[in-house]
C-alpha cells in the first residue's frame, strides 16, 4: 500500500525502511520491464510502459526508445508497504558497463534478472562479477517463464555452474511456457496465481494445486536441507526436527543473502505482470537497508575515518551521475551520513571548493521536490556547478574524501570533426559535456594530426555519443574510421643496461647513475593476461638511497607512456634496479627520476617488443543452418573459436576476436542469418597483433 509518509520519514526507523537496489542483467533479459512493473504495482505510475513501444519511464532518452536498450542508468523511487525503494535500472550492454560500475558503488543490494530460456548469459556474468567486487548482496529473478523453452531448473543450474553461489529457489512454477499462470511459494506453501486476462493484474492466494503438492513438498524439503547446510542456526533446528519452520527459514535466507553465501531465486514473467509482487516482498525482506551495510570509509587529514548512516552525523555524500542539459546540471548523489537541506553549503572534498544546494529532488518517476534528504537517500540536486562523477560532498566543518569509482580505460577511438567550420567551437563544448556526463568517454586533440578524437568502450558506445552530439546540439559531425587502442609489451628483455645522467649548467648540477634489467612480467607476452608493470631493486650497500630508488621507479613509470614501436603505452614488464651510484652534491630525486625515465626508454629500444591489440570474447547465437557461415566469417576476422553448443534449434558460438575486426559485425551477422543472429561481446584483454614483433 503506497504511503507518502514513508517517503518523508526521518531518523533510523525511516532509514531501516529504505532499500537502495539496482536491476542487473544481460541485454534483453527484461530489466527495464521489471522496473516498469515495479513502478506500476507500487502506484508510482498508472499506465505500464513497454520497451517495444518506447513508453517506459527509465528509458526516457530518444535513442534508448528507438534502440530498445538501456544506455544510461536511471534512478527512480517507489513505496512498497512500509518500505521506500530507490531503484536504479542499469544498462545491460557491455559498452555501458561503466554505468553499472558507478551505480553499484552506491547500491546496498541488487536484483539480477535472468532469461528463463538462455539462463546466465555473458553480460549477466560480467555484472555479477562487478557486484561481487563491490560486495553487493543479490537476489535472482528468472524472467520470461512464459516463453517457449523456458526452464527454471536449467536457469538455476546455470547460476550454480557459471556464477558459483548457492542458488536457493523459493518458488515452483505453476504451468509451463504459455501456460505459466503463477508460482508456489515454498516458504508458506501457498499458490500465487494471476488471471489469464491481458493485464494479469489480480493476484490470488490459494492452496497448492493437488497435482503439484508432492513436488512442492519435495522441493521444500530440498530447500530446508540446502539452507541448513549453509546456516548454523538453521542446522540446529534441522538436526532436531528434520525440517525448518517458516520463521527460521525466512531468517536464514535473510542472513545468507546479506552475507553473500547464497542467492534467493524467484521466478515470473514481467511482461505478463506475473511474479512482481513476491519479488518486491523478497526485496524488502532479504536485501539490506543502509543501516545493515558497513559504514562508509573515507580519508581525512588525520587518516581513515568511517561515517555511519546517521541523519544527525556530519554530511557525507558521493556523486555518481551528472546530467548536463541546456537548462542546467542535474547531479545524482547518494547520502551516506548526515542530512542535506535545500540552501545548504557543501564542501567538495577533492577540490576544497564550496557549493550551494539550490534544490533537492526525489528520484521518483515524476520529479518531486523536497526540502531535505537524509543518510541512506539517493536524490538529485540542482545548483552544483563544478561537482563531477566521483565527487565527495561533505560538511565544510567535517571534511571526508570517499573513494570514487575508477573509470574504465577506453579501447576504441574515432576522429570527429564538425562538417561546418562555424560549429567547431560548439563541437568542443559538446565533447566536453559528454565527457563530463560519462567519464569513460575521453575527448582530446591528437598532437600529431590536430584532429579531435573521441575514445570509448566500444563501437556502440561511440555511435551513441556521436548521435547525441547531432541531436542534442544540432551539430553535423563527420566521423573517421574507429581505431583501437594498442599496447606494447616486452617479449625478450635486456640485462645490465647502464645509463649515466650528468647535467651541469651553472649552480647545482644533476648526477645519477643507474643499471637496470628489463624482462617480461608474465611469460613471453604479458598482454595476454599478465600484469602491467612491476619494479624491484636489488641494490645493496646503500649505493642508491631508498628515496632515489623510488625516484627511479617514478621515472620508469613516466617512460611507459609511449613505447618504441608506435608510441603506444607499454605494459607487461618488470624493471629491476641492480646497481647505481650517486654524487655527494649533485645527486637528487629529480636527477634519478630523469635517469630512470631515459634508462628505460633506451632499454626498450634494445628489447624485443611486441605490439598488442585489444580482443573481445564474442558470443554469437544463430540458427543451426547458419553456423557454418558464421564460423567462416569469424575465422576471416582472425577469431579463435572456443566452442559451439546447440540450444533448442539454435547454436551458441563462443570465440575470441580482435576488437578491430568487429567493427560492422552486426550488419554482417544480420546479412548471413537473415536477421535472426545476435551477438554480445565483452573485453578479453590484449593479444599480439599479427606481424608486430620488432628487435
Amino acid at each position: 500500500m503506497r504511503s507518502t509518509d514513508v517517503r518523508t520519514t526521518t531518523g533510523t526507523a525511516g532509514i531501516a525502511a529504505v532499500r537502495n537496489l539496482g536491476i542487473l542483467a544481460h541485454v534483453d533479459a527484461g530489466k527495464t520491464t521489471v522496473t516498469e512493473r515495479i513502478l506500476y504495482l507500487a502506484g508510482e505510475i498508472h499506465r505500464r510502459g513497454e520497451v517495444h513501444d518506447g513508453t517506459t519511464v527509465t528509458d526516457c532518452h530518444p535513442q534508448e526508445r528507438e534502440r530498445g536498450i538501456t544506455i544510461s542508468a536511471a534512478a527512480v523511487s517507489c513505496v512498497w508497504g512500509e518500505h521506500r525503494i530507490n531503484l536504479i535500472d542499469t544498462p545491460g550492454h557491455v559498452d555501458f558497463a561503466d554505468e553499472v560500475e558507478r551505480s553499484l558503488q552506491v547500491l546496498d543490494g541488487a536484483v539480477a534478472v535472468f532469461d528463463a530460456v538462455a539462463g546466465v548469459e555473458p553480460q549477466s556474468e560480467s555484472v555479477w562479477r562487478q557486484a561481487d567486487r563491490h560486495g553487493v548482496p543479490r537476489i535472482a529473478f528468472v524472467n520470461k517463464l512464459d516463453r517457449a523453452g523456458a526452464d527454471l531448473d536449467a536457469a538455476v543450474a546455470s547460476i550454480r555452474e557459471r556464477l558459483h553461489p548457492a542458488p536457493l529457489a523459493v518458488q515452483l512454477p505453476i504451468g509451463r511456457e504459455g501456460g505459466f499462470t503463477g508460482v508456489v511459494d515454498l516458504l508458506t506453501m501457498r499458490a500465487l496465481t494471476w488471471d489469464d486476462g491481458p493485464d494479469g493484474d489480480d493476484l490470488r492466494d490459494g492452496p497448492v494445486p493437488d497435482g503439484l503438492r508432492a513436488e512442492a513438498e519435495r522441493r521444500r524439503a530440498l530447500l530446508d536441507e540446502a539452507v541448513a547446510g549453509l546456516h548454523p542456526a538453521a542446522l540446529e533446528e534441522y538436526v532436531e526436527h528434520s525440517a525448518l519452520s517458516t520463521a527460521t527459514l525466512d531468517a536464514a535466507l535473510r542472513d545468507l543473502t546479506r552475507g553473500g553465501e547464497a542467492v534467493v531465486v524467484l521466478c515470473g514473467s514481467a511482461y505478463r505482470n506475473r511474479g512482481i509482487e513476491p519479488l518486491l516482498d523478497a526485496v524488502t525482506a532479504y536485501l539490506p537497508s543502509p543501516l545493515d551495510v558497513p559504514a562508509v570509509r573515507g580519508t581525512t587529514d588525520a587518516g581513515e575515518a568511517e561515517r555511519a548512516a546517521d541523519p544527525d552525523g556530519p554530511l557525507a555524500a558521493l556523486v555518481f551521475k551528472v546530467n548536463v542539459t541546456a537548462s542546467g546540471r542535474l547531479t545524482c548523489l547518494r547520502l551516506y551520513s548526515g542530512t542535506l537541506r535545500k540552501g545548504d553549503t557543501v564542501l567538495d572534498a577533492g577540490t576544497g571548493r564550496t557549493e550551494r544546494i539550490a534544490r533537492i529532488m526525489q528520484v521518483a518517476a515524476h520529479h518531486l521536490e523536497t526540502d531535505a534528504a537524509v543518510a541512506g537517500d539517493i536524490v538529485e540536486v540542482v545548483g552544483l556547478k563544478a561537482a563531477r562523477t566521483g565527487t565527495t560532498l561533505c560538511a565544510p566543518g567535517a571534511p571526508l574524501l570517499l573513494e570514487p569509482a575508477v573509470a574504465a580505460v577506453p579501447v576504441v577511438t574515432v576522429a570527429v570533426e564538425a562538417r561546418h567550420s562555424v560549429d567547431t567551437d560548439r563541437l568542443a563544448v559538446a565533447l566536453a559535456r559528454l565527457a563530463e556526463e560519462d567519464p569513460s568517454l575521453v575527448a582530446r586533440t591528437d598532437p600529431e594530426t590536430g584532429q579531435r578524437v573521441l575514445s570509448g568502450l566500444g563501437e556502440l558506445h561511440l555511435e551513441v555519443a556521436v548521435e547525441r552530439i547531432r541531436r542534442a546540439h544540432g551539430i553535423e559531425v563527420a566521423v573517421g574510421r574507429p581505431q583501437v587502442a594498442h599496447r606494447e609489451t616486452v617479449d625478450r628483455g635486456v640485462t645490465g643496461h647502464v645509463h649515466r645522467h650528468v647535467k651541469q649548467d651553472g649552480g647545482a648540477g644533476q648526477f645519477a647513475h643507474v643499471v637496470i634489467d628489463v624482462e617480461p612480467l608474465d611469460g613471453p607476452v604479458a598482454g595476454e593476461g599478465g600484469g602491467g608493470f612491476a619494479f624491484a631493486s636489488t641494490v645493496t650497500g646503500g649505493r642508491v638511497p631508498r628515496e632515489y630508488v623510488q625516484a627511479v621507479e617514478a621515472g620508469c613509470r613516466d617512460a611507459l607512456a609511449d613505447g618504441p614501436l608506435g608510441g603506444h603505452p607499454v605494459t607487461g614488464l618488470r624493471v629491476v634496479l641492480t646497481d647505481g651510484a650517486t654524487h655527494p652534491k649533485d645527486s637528487s630525486e629529480p636527477a634519478f627520476r630523469t635517469a630512470g625515465r631515459l634508462a628505460l626508454r633506451e632499454a626498450l629500444r634494445s628489447c624485443r617488443m611486441v605490439l598488442l591489440e585489444p580482443v573481445a570474447e564474442v558470443t554469437v547465437t544463430v540458427p543451426q543452418e547458419a553456423v557454418g557461415g558464421v564460423l567462416g566469417d569469424l575465422a576471416a576476422r582472425r577469431g579463435r573459436v572456443q566452442g559451439s553448443d546447440p540450444r533448442g534449434g539454435t547454436a551458441v558460438v563462443t570465440a575470441v576476436v580482435p576488437l578491430a575486426e568487429l567493427f560492422g559485425y552486426a550488419t554482417a551477422l544480420r546479412s548471413r542469418t537473415q536477421g535472426r543472429g545476435t551477438f554480445t561481446t565483452r573485453p578479453a584483454g590484449y593479444a599480439p597483433a599479427p606481424g608486430a614483433a620488432a628487435r
